[in-house]
């Protein structure tokens, strides 16, 4: 991965595309998740175009193991001539309110440049899920800290508060399944009962802080990467978590549907269901 990041960009997206087609080849079951993710939120999309979009997608996988490459090493100056940012000035803002911002992102494809890029101009608090094995773990602390202040584990609801309340910046994702135990089952596209967590409100009225959708993209032609940061939520949160968590996931709908190609299907989001006697989504 290190060696990798010395090629330029159009070369890796190549390399990319062709390792996405193969994954898509090998690993059956994530072709099988991704294929049925995307029937189950776009039931009226015909099936030639179902294909194409999952096809599409493992290119864009394939794309984003350079990505991360790149975030993690690329020097600031090479991310500055790859980047546009819209936005930043909400976030400045909104720190100058003396308020925290927690940017509502999804699990787009290049996510982690998104936070590189971000870190350009305004270094924040990174939430994210130490890895098992301890090289990775070591890789991805030492990639994502060149960008960001410090890490929290998504479980330190305590130091994640903490660092609202400084104000600092945190990025905060809700659109994965995350079981049963802190889940509410709301709609998301057109699954009914999607399992939806309602951190996002807890945080917001314990750490004193507002919600800015965030959105990263990978350019159509390869050349770079495009970020954009929304105006801060109105009245978020409300008067009730779970209207907050259906308002949170209308955001994650429109997020997603400016590329769909490039946001992680790949991941069982409808794995939980209501009832454990329910049949499963994915049989």
């Amino acid at each position: 991965m290190r060696l990798t990041q010395l090629l330029p960009l159009r070369v890796q997206m190549k390399m990319g595309t062709a390792l996405g087609r193969l994954g898509m080849k090998l690993i059956g079951s994530r072709a099988k998740t991704a294929r049925r993710n995307l029937e189950l939120c776009f039931p009226d999309m015909p099936n030639s175009e179902v294909e194409q979009l999952l096809k599409r997608n493992f290119e864009e996988t394939g794309k984003a193991i350079f990505d991360t490459a790149n975030a993690w090493w690329w020097s600031d100056e090479k991310i500055q001539q790859h980047m546009t940012i819209k936005g930043q000035e909400h976030v400045q803002q909104t720190l100058d309110d003396g308020q925290g911002v927690i940017l509502f992102a999804v699990h787009c494809l290049p996510l982690e440049m998104g936070a590189r890029i971000f870190g350009q101009f305004q270094p924040g608090v990174g939430v994210y899920r130490p890895h098992n094995n301890p090289l990775m773990e070591y890789l991805q602390v030492k990639g994502r800290l060149r960008s960001n202040k410090a890490l929290v584990p998504k479980r330190d609801l305590r130091q994640m508060v903490r660092s609202l309340r400084a104000p600092n910046v945190i990025w905060y994702t809700a659109d994965q399944d995350f079981g049963r135990s802190s889940a509410i089952f709301i709609p998301f596209f057109n699954v009914p009962d999607a399992a939806t967590i309602t951190g996002a409100t807890t945080l917001a009225k314990l750490g004193k802080a507002k919600v800015l959708p965030f959105f990263v993209e990978r350019n159509s032609d390869d050349t770079g990467y495009n970020i954009e940061i929304q105006p801060a939520l109105d009245n978020f949160p409300g008067e009730n978590e779970v209207e907050d968590a259906k308002r949170g996931n209308k955001i994650i709908e429109e997020i997603i549907s400016r590329n769909k190609s490039q946001y992680m299907w790949l991941h069982r989001r409808f794995k939980t269901r209501p009832n454990k006697s329910d049949v499963s989504l994915y049989k």
